[in-house]
């Protein structure tokens, strides 16, 4: 594994999956659905001044809060170079953190901290760690959007192993910080006739 990660998943996206990752998620429908998708998911938080993506890819999703919060402050970090590079065109160069999401660090605070279909692809023995940058991270709201699972479980993923874990991501944020209040929560199904998503659970948290 090289030096500069610290877990194989992290390796496995920055590099050659993590381009062809880049050419399936993308396209009209996808932004489409993410609109209605994001209106779904924040109709509690009122016009955010900044929103800040954990692993935004090429920026499928901050295209879409775009759109609907076109004055907020937009920023992502993504660990593949290819999708960072494409991603500077959307929100510019200056708001994109081309790393790992362990390697970040930032004393800013966002109204928003979001992660979505991230987390499952996150190595377990280093959720901890995304958690707490993810609160460190939110001023007021953290958005978790992901395969759920109310126990922790391993899927394969397009034919690779320890890729891909489904597990109770928010309720562990919510043990982890005690504080943390659950705002509202839902569902969208792959098979929604006009808006699908990938069997996502959302979950929007408050501080």
């Amino acid at each position: 594994m090289n030096e500069k990660f610290k877990t194989p998943q992290e390796e496995f996206w920055a590099g050659e999956f993590g381009e062809e990752y880049i050419e399936r998620n993308q396209g009209k429908h996808l932004l489409a659905s993410n609109l209605n998708f994001f209106n779904l998911c924040l109709k509690q938080v009122q016009k955010p001044a900044s929103i800040l993506e954990f692993g935004a890819n090429i920026g499928m999703n901050l295209k879409a809060l775009k759109l609907l919060f076109p004055d907020s402050l937009l920023k992502g970090i993504e660990i593949n170079k290819k999708a960072a590079d494409q991603l500077k065109k959307t929100i510019g160069d200056a708001n994109v953190f081309n790393q790992s999401i362990f390697d970040f660090t930032s004393e800013e605070k966002f109204d928003v901290a979001m992660i979505k279909g991230v987390l499952i692809h996150i190595n377990p023995e280093m959720l901890d760690v995304v958690y707490e940058k993810l609160y460190a991270a939110s001023k007021k709201h953290i958005l978790i959007a992901e395969y759920y699972n109310p126990s922790p479980v391993t899927i394969n993923y397009r034919g690779h192993k320890d890729r891909l874990f489904k597990r109770d991501f928010a309720g562990e944020m919510m043990a982890k910080y005690p504080s943390l209040q659950l705002a509202d929560y839902g569902f969208s199904y792959r098979k929604d006739i006009n808006f699908p998503q990938d069997d996502i659970t959302w979950f929007l948290l408050k501080k």
